[in-house]
């Protein structure tokens, strides 16, 4: 009986502070769609950006070492990210009033957020709780090309999450074929699940710290496990970008994020909307260059135009393979 009492005071608790945080989610968006705070990056020059989602400031530098196209971790500067979720992030950067921008870029994207929000106009409010938007967010078609090959590359087996590979060969082949006056490439890595390490000893399955690490991380599991496994899916990503940087000409080249990552800093886990937490809030900013050396040549392509149509539940069930449940 005492059990049971518990056990309903606990779901009660859970769907209060839920009802809580959906509330708080819809007026934040409400304020944060008219009067975004953070750096857009088309107040940034660059010729091309490239987007490590979640990756925190402090991992970029911890790794900046090991390649020679970053610079030195303290070299390696910061901004306000304009969300703290993709979908936010999406959101205000890809805005009316950068309009103009926006049609001199080609958008190749491991982030099903990007069918969410610019095609299917789902925004991070999804009306939960009290909520006003006024979202300003361009379309697909205001891009120079957008690319999405997590639509229709191979699957990638290991929770399905996207491989870096196929967007890097995308971002080569719209670099050359292209040539757009801005290249945005938003890679997958280093979010979690993190299954770099479990590919690179030819394992089938994920353990709990790489599959839910902050279930892992609440349950009392090794922060250092957790952070070290992390940056091995930083590097990941890293290696395919230094394979990017040798096939594009690009005088100006940022690496940043969308937003970062919590992994228990002040009681908080992962990463949500309009909380401006700093390890989410602030994302890294390291400038470097790239030149079309001519050693990687693409062989992915995207289907013809009338055969891509994704299906309703494409970017939804994307969204779940990366721990969303929305």
């Amino acid at each position: 009986m005492n059990a049971s009492i518990s056990d309903r005071a606990g779901s009660l608790a859970s769907s209060l502070l839920k009802g809580a945080y959906y509330t708080y989610v819809g007026a934040a968006m409400s304020c944060l769609s008219r009067y975004p705070v953070g750096t857009n990056v088309y107040e940034r020059e660059w010729d091309a950006l490239l987007i490590l989602d979640t990756c925190r400031v402090d991992a970029l530098r911890a790794v900046a070492s090991e390649y020679d196209f970053l610079p030195a971790d303290t070299e390696i500067g910061s901004i306000r990210s304009v969300g703290t979720k993709s979908a936010e992030w999406i959101a205000q950067t890809f805005s009316e009033p950068y309009l103009e921008d926006v049609g001199r870029t080609a958008l190749v994207t491991a982030n099903a957020y990007t069918q969410r929000v610019i095609e299917e106009r789902q925004f991070p409010d999804d009306g939960r709780g009290f909520s006003a938007p006024a979202w300003r967010t361009v379309r697909a078609a205001d891009f120079l090309y957008l690319d999405q090959p997590w639509r229709y590359a191979p699957d990638s087996g290991l929770s399905h999450i996207p491989l870096p590979r196929p967007v890097t060969e995308r971002a080569i082949a719209v670099g050359r074929e292209i040539d757009p006056g801005r290249l945005v490439v938003h890679y997958n890595q280093p979010h979690y699940p993190f299954t770099a390490r479990a590919r690179a000893e030819g394992r089938e399955y994920l353990h709990d710290h790489e599959r839910d690490p902050f279930t892992y991380l609440r349950e009392g599991g090794a922060f250092d496990l957790v952070w070290a496994t992390y940056l091995d899916e930083l590097r990941w990503v890293l290696d395919e970008v230094e394979i990017l940087l040798s096939n594009l000409d690009a005088e100006r080249v940022a690496v940043s994020a969308d937003h970062g990552e919590a992994f228990g800093e002040w009681g908080i886990y992962r990463h949500v909307y309009g909380l401006p937490h700093p390890k989410m809030a602030r994302v890294p900013w390291a400038v470097t260059s790239a030149a079309d050396e001519g050693t990687f040549e693409p062989t992915l392509s995207p289907p013809a135009a009338e055969t891509r149509e994704s299906t309703p539940g494409d970017a939804a069930e994307q969204l779940r393979h990366l721990g969303y449940v929305e």
